[in-house]
């Protein structure tokens, strides 16, 4: 009889981070939020359609031979498997159950789908820059708009919109996405202007306790975060590129999803 080997077996997931430009995809340590090993990436077919994006997926699952539970992140609202908004990706998802599409891909593997700013709001809650603090965080992601993420004691509400929401008349990321700021050519002061409205509008509707900035202008946090004029403590997100894979991993077991 041989000896039942004492150490604990991995606490392991995967999680895969759909792109406009990139379908990135890693095994995660759930123990520490880290990967372990590299990730791996492929281009995002164009057009990006559902069956061409569950076949690009699956590839990426393939290349790391993992057969348990996926999670995948979508860049819209998802709700019970199914795609709600397209806002900045191709319209035939709209209405896709975007989980059936890739189990299929997949063979009938376990898949949950998230939203992309919901999954990083996890990632960084957990392990990154909201780690330790209770309470309710946001998450906002600068970019092409702005995604948003609410956790409120370690517990996800999925599919917040705050990109959506009016402020001063204009949809907040058509006011303040970090892409309005390349396209005006503006500077890290007149666009923080804008930031501010946003974050003033988020803080006077939910009050948080944290609010994360991330997307790629958050690498360069100490420029303009110091500039903002809100009342609520912002700080950069940690994570960075591996966020969504996290989170993606952390929701395909249940962590923060309730």
């Amino acid at each position: 009889m041989t000896a039942q080997d004492p150490r604990p077996a991995p606490n392991h997931g995967f999680g895969i981070d759909v792109g406009g430009s990139g379908v990135k995809g890693g095994i995660v340590d759930l123990d520490t939020g880290k990967l372990v090993g590299e990730r791996f990436k492929l281009a995002t077919p164009q057009p990006a359609t559902p069956d061409a994006v569950a076949e690009t997926i699956a590839a990426v699952v393939a290349h790391f031979d993992w057969t348990g539970p996926l999670g995948v992140t979508y860049p819209g609202v998802v709700t019970e498997g199914i795609v709600r908004t397209a806002a900045n990706v191709d319209d035939a998802w709209l209405g896709t159950n975007v989980a059936e599409v890739i189990s299929k891909a997949l063979g009938g593997q376990s898949v949950t789908v998230l939203n992309d700013a919901d999954a990083a709001g996890l990632a960084e809650e957990r392990f990154g820059a909201g780690r330790n603090n209770s309470g309710v965080v946001v998450l906002l992601t600068f970019g092409t708009g702005i995604g948003s993420a609410v956790i409120h004691n370690g517990l996800l509400l999925p599919n917040t919109e705050f990109g959506h929401i009016e402020v001063d008349g204009k949809e907040a990321e058509h006011r303040a996405a970090s892409s309005i700021k390349e396209r005006k050519d503006w500077s890290y002061e007149r666009w923080t202007k804008e930031v501010t409205k946003v974050l003033v509008a988020v803080e006077n509707a939910i009050w948080p306790d944290l609010i994360i900035v991330g997307g790629g202008i958050s690498r360069k946090a100490d420029k303009w975060v110091p500039l903002l004029g809100n009342r609520t403590p912002v700080v950069a997100a940690a994570l960075q590129n591996t966020a969504g894979i996290v989170g993606a991993a952390m929701a395909a077991h249940g962590d923060g999803t309730g």
